[in-house]
């Protein structure tokens, strides 16, 4: 009777061991259905056509599309153009709203642009605002050289002369009125030059230019020519009376 009894107990726990492992493989077979994706990784619940529908406390919920379909996933970290939303029920990604950004820290400020942009003030450009400079190893804008406004223009003169010229030159500068914010950031030009006419062009008082002296030099001997001949021409006109 014991004999009899301590059999059925055996094949009773062999039924209930063989149920276990059948519901397990089923279990298995199931969640390899969902295709190569492990769109069940994380989830609280999961559909079998629209993957995680809860996730774990600590993980974002992130709607993927792929073509058609779309469905539910749980990461740990937000994709490209994403940023973490943590709310009481559920965390999940939301989509950054601003241009051209490849990461954000919420809806409206952005972290890292898209290639080719440049990051200022949780915004991005194509081109930094006037006043900052672009830095290419962190695609940031940084403030620039800041430079004061224009002088008016100088005095024309050539050769530091203002005079004995017809034409000079006139210089306007302006001052740096605040560093940049690195030493490799260009400042815009605090100088320029432009051609002028000058206001006196002979010189009062000064030496007379080379071009002058020779006129007056050639002049000056063809009266000397002159009067020497008007001279021969007397003496002869005395000698024949």
């Amino acid at each position: 009777m014991r004999f009899r009894l301590f059999s059925f107990a055996l094949l009773v726990l062999n039924c209930m061991d063989y149920s276990h492992g059948q519901a397990s493989r089923w279990r298995r077979s199931k969640r390899a259905s969902y295709g190569p994706n492990p769109i069940c990784k994380g989830c609280l619940s999961c559909s079998k056509d629209n993957g995680c529908i809860r996730c774990q406390h600590k993980l974002f919920f992130f709607l993927r599309r792929e073509g058609m379909r779309q469905y539910g996933e749980c990461l740990h970290s937000c994709p490209s153009g994403y940023y973490g939303l943590r709310a009481p029920d559920m965390n999940r990604c939301s989509r950054c709203r601003i241009e051209n950004c490849d990461s954000c820290f919420s809806r409206d400020f952005c972290t890292k642009c898209k290639a080719g942009f440049y990051l200022h003030r949780g915004r991005c450009f194509g081109e930094c605002p006037d006043g900052f400079a672009s830095l290419e190893e962190t695609m940031e804008c940084v403030e620039g050289c800041e430079v004061g406004p224009w002088s008016e223009w100088g005095t024309c003169s050539r050769n530091n002369k203002t005079c004995g010229f017809k034409w000079g030159l006139e210089t306007r500068t302006r001052q740096i009125v605040k560093k940049p914010a690195k030493d490799t950031i260009p400042c815009p030009t605090i100088a320029e030059s432009r051609r002028c006419k000058m206001a006196v062009r002979h010189c009062p008082g000064g030496r007379r230019t080379a071009k002058t002296k020779d006129k007056r030099k050639k002049k000056k001997n063809l009266m000397e020519r002159a009067q020497k001949q008007h001279s021969i021409f007397l003496a002869t006109d005395r000698a024949s009376q």
